[in-house]
């Protein structure tokens, strides 16, 4: 489980994530404000894939890491 903090995570940390995590901690290991990465899911932009749950949204850890890591995207 991602740890309740406000520092940066580490890829390593991140790879050791579950399946899907919190906008929250997906937006502390982007650098970002939850806000702004709210704002970019509710625009369409959102710089990693993402599941809606009612009316929140979590976010898919191997897009989170596959991002981080300058991996490219498969195309589907």
């Amino acid at each position: 489980m991602p740890p309740n903090t406000t520092s940066r995570p580490t890829l390593a940390d991140i790879r050791k994530w579950p399946a899907t995590v919190s906008i929250p901690t997906a937006a502390l290991a982007l650098g970002c404000s939850k806000s702004h990465l709210h704002e970019r899911i509710r625009s369409g932009n959102s710089p990693v894939k993402t599941l809606p749950f009612g009316t929140r949204h979590v976010v898919i850890t191997a897009d989170l890491i596959r991002l981080l890591s300058g991996e490219e995207m498969n195309a589907a």
